[in-house]
């Protein structure tokens, strides 16, 4: 019998319809031919976080109820994927359930299965989110709470009677955010929102592609934030993080407009930035501005953590190691200097 090396040939040999999805950064599919080549080591993996590979498999037979693996890989210092690390999990999965991948498991397979090194959970936000995508792909009804947040949206229960709405009613609607009005409601909604329930919407709105005219609202808050005088920073952020799918030039006025000010280069919308608008910073100049405001925050840790998390990104790295070997400016050339200083340490 042919012996399965990787997570790819596993899953077509068990006969299975299977998606792979990002979970480190945003949840954003990875398509099985790309995953197949980084499984080879002929790419990194494309949304490294903490020098980790997160992410989600399902897999799905013709019930098209799927099974879930949530799982976590330490990267080399390329960002590939170490493959001893692959193979073990591999190993514990044929040794709890065998080659199809669908059977029924007792407790005790199923114990042998979740304990070890390589699954995680993510947070209930997430976790939540998740679900709703890959209903949404699969065409599956959606959870109990839909409906209810639906209505809760039009306005019609009144806006203070969220405590009901349940996160998960939240996300089916997010995820389904070209279908019956979703993007619409929401986004006359918006203005309307107490803080809880809104910022459970802009959380799932981290994980999708937006519609352009909810995008342009959501700029048209970050703006009117920055023109009062008295901008909520972690709004503000909150905003930025929930953008990261926007449309780019969007995204783009809204960062530009942000690092153009010392205040509003606050770290908490510079983490934002970093953890979910990365692709923002591709932008040569964009991105020493953004590590310039990095550096006047005084916070040398943060500087550090963070450059090293986003030099791991493949559409960053040719950014962001040039600025390593330029001075330009006393301020950031300071904290790179710092940086590769306690690197060595």
């Amino acid at each position: 019998m042919e012996t399965i090396q990787t997570l790819s040939k596993m899953l077509q040999t068990s006969g299975n319809q299977y998606a792979i999805f990002d979970l480190g950064r945003r949840i954003q599919a990875i398509d099985n031919s790309k995953f197949e080549s980084i499984e080879a080591g002929s790419q990194p993996y494309p949304y490294p976080v903490q020098r980790s590979a997160q992410f989600a498999i399902a897999y799905w037979d013709e019930t098209k109820q799927p099974w879930i693996w949530f799982l976590k890989f330490e990267l080399d210092e390329r960002g590939l994927l170490q493959q001893p690390h692959v193979t073990q999990f591999i190993e514990y999965v044929l040794e709890a359930m065998g080659a199809r991948l669908n059977n029924e498991l007792t407790e005790e397979q199923q114990q042998k299965l979740t304990n070890n090194p390589y699954t995680f959970k993510p947070n209930d936000d997430k976790m939540a989110m998740f679900h709703s995508v890959i209903r949404a792909q699969l065409s599956l009804s959606c959870s109990q709470y839909y409906e209810h947040a639906q209505c809760y949206f039009t306005g019609n229960l009144g806006w203070e009677n969220w405590q009901t709405v349940g996160l998960q009613g939240i996300t089916d609607m997010c995820a389904r955010i070209n279908q019956e009005q979703n993007g619409v409601l929401l986004r006359k909604a918006i203005t309307h929102l107490p803080t809880p329930p809104l910022y459970a919407l802009l959380g799932a709105l981290e994980h999708i592609e937006l519609p352009e005219k909810l995008a342009e609202r959501l700029v048209e808050l970050a703006n009117e934030q920055i023109e009062s005088g008295q901008p909520d920073i972690f709004f503000i952020s909150a905003l930025v993080r929930a953008l990261a799918g926007a449309p780019t030039q969007d995204l783009a006025q809204l960062t530009d407009t942000l690092l153009a000010s010392a205040e509003l280069s606050h770290q908490e919308v510079l983490i934002g930035l970093a953890g979910r608008s990365w692709h923002i910073l591709a932008d040569g100049t964009r991105a020493q501005r953004f590590l310039l405001r990095l550096a006047q925050t005084g916070n040398q840790d943060l500087f550090n953590q963070l450059f090293a998390d986003l030099v791991m990104l493949p559409s960053l790295r040719m950014v962001l190691l040039p600025l390593l070997h330029t001075s330009p400016s006393p301020e950031l050339s300071a904290a790179l200097i710092e940086l590769q200083r306690s690197a060595k340490a």
